[in-house]
C-alpha cells in the first residue's frame, strides 16, 4: 500500500519573513542553520542552501527595493524549498538575466546562474509591469529546491502543495491527504470550519478513507459520518487516472477547483453544505484531459478571482511554483489557506 501524504505533517512553512534590507539575510541564515542541524542536512548541501538564500535575498533588495518575502518550506520527499517572491517590476528578459555576467543593477550578474547550479531543482516565474495593463501582481518568484531524501515517491509526480494556517499559528484546519497508487492519484482536500484547534481536530485521522474506499462518493460518505461530532468541514475528493487521462471531482461546501486545459481555465463550484452537519447530494464532475493540463483545488482561504489574464504564463510552470505563487498572492489573511496543483503531461 502506497503512503498517504498529509499536509499537517509533510507540508510545513518553516520560516517566512520580509526582505527589506540586509538584516533579512542574517535572520534567514540563522534559521537555515537551525533547520539544517535539526534534520541533519549534510555540510555541502547546507552551504549550497546558504549561498542560494543569500542570492535570493540580494535579488529582492537590489531589483525590487526590498518589497518582497522569503520563505523556507518542507515538502514531501523530504524536500526543502527556498522561495523568494517580490512585488517589483519583474524581469523583462529572463533568458538574458540567467546568463552569467548579465546585470541590470551594476552587479557582476552571476546570481541567477548560481541559483540554478547550486540547487537540485530551480524554477522562476516573472510578470513584468506593462504600461496600460492592470495586473493583480507584477514581480518575480524564485523557487530553489533541495532534495533531502534518497527515496522519493512524491517527486515523479508534478504536484504542488501549499497549506498555511491563519497568522502562521500552530493549528491549521486546512488539510490535504494525497496518495499515488499505480496509475491513479487520489486526494482529499478539507477545510475545517473556522480555524484553530477545533478546526484542526475536525480534519484529522481521515487518511484511511482514501485507501479503503473504491468510489469518491463512498469516501465523502465516510468522512461525513466521522465528522458528525466535530465542528464539521467542507471538502473535495479527487481522482486522476493518468492512463485514461481523466479527472473526477466531488465536493461539498465553499471550496473551489479549476481545470486548466488547452490554455483555458475552467472554474468548478460544489453543492452547498457542511460535512458532518447538513449538505445536499452531489454529482461528480468528470472531464477528459489533454496532453498537458492542470487540476487545482483550493479552500476558501484562497481567493478564486484569478485566472490566466492576471498571471500570464504562470500555468505552464511547475505545479509547486504555481501553488506558492497563488497561495502567497491570492491567500486571505483572515483564514487558513491551502491549494493543491497537479500537472498531467
Amino acid at each position: 500500500m502506497s503512503k498517504v501524504f498529509d499536509t499537517a505533517t509533510d507540508c510545513k512553512l518553516l520560516y517566512s519573513g520580509p526582505t527589506k534590507n540586509e538584516s533579512a539575510l542574517i535572520l534567514l541564515r540563522s534559521k537555515l542553520a537551525a533547520i539544517s542541524h535539526r534534520i541533519g542536512i549534510p555540510d555541502i548541501k547546507r552551504e549550497n542552501m546558504l549561498l542560494v538564500a543569500s542570492e535570493l535575498v540580494q535579488n529582492n533588495i537590489k531589483h525590487a527595493g526590498g518589497s518582497g518575502m522569503i520563505q523556507v518550506w518542507m515538502q514531501p520527499g523530504p524536500i526543502l524549498d527556498i522561495l523568494a517572491l517580490d512585488y517589483g517590476p519583474g524581469i523583462a528578459n529572463l533568458t538574458m538575466a540567467e546568463k552569467d555576467g548579465f546585470s541590470t543593477a551594476g552587479t557582476f550578474g552571476k546570481g541567477l546562474g548560481a541559483i540554478r547550479r547550486l540547487s537540485d531543482e530551480s524554477y522562476v516565474y516573472t510578470q513584468p509591469e506593462h504600461f496600460g495593463q492592470t495586473k493583480r501582481w507584477s514581480g518575480t518568484v524564485f523557487l530553489a529546491r533541495f532534495i533531502l531524501g534518497k527515496e522519493n515517491d512524491f517527486m515523479p509526480l508534478k504536484t504542488g502543495l501549499f497549506s498555511r494556517s491563519l497568522s502562521d499559528k500552530r493549528y491549521n484546519g486546512d488539510r490535504i491527504y494525497w496518495q499515488k497508487s499505480g496509475n491513479y492519484l487520489r486526494w482529499l482536500h478539507l477545510d475545517g470550519l473556522g480555524h484553530g484547534e477545533e478546526a484542526l481536530e475536525a480534519t484529522a485521522n481521515l487518511a484511511t478513507h482514501l485507501t479503503h474506499s473504491d468510489r469518491l462518493d463512498t469516501i465523502l460518505e465516510k468522512v461525513d459520518r466521522q465528522l458528525v461530532n466535530t465542528r464539521g468541514a467542507v471538502g473535495i475528493v479527487g481522482e486522476i487516472d493518468f492512463t485514461q487521462r481523466n479527472v473526477q471531482l466531488l465536493g461539498v461546501g465553499d471550496m473551489h477547483a479549476h481545470i486548466y486545459d488547452q490554455e483555458q481555465m475552467q472554474p468548478i463550484s460544489f453543492a452547498p453544505g457542511i460535512l458532518g452537519k447538513e449538505h445536499r447530494s452531489t454529482s461528480p464532475f468528470q472531464s477528459s484531459l489533454g496532453k498537458r493540463a492542470l487540476v487545482v483545488t483550493a479552500s476558501d482561504g484562497i481567493r478564486r478571482n484569478w485566472g490566466t489574464e492576471n498571471f500570464t504564463g504562470l500555468f505552464s510552470h511547475h505545479p509547486q511554483l504555481i501553488a506558492y505563487t497563488l497561495g502567497n498572492i491570492m491567500g486571505r489573511i483572515s483564514d487558513d489557506q491551502s491549494i493543491c496543483v497537479t500537472a498531467i503531461g
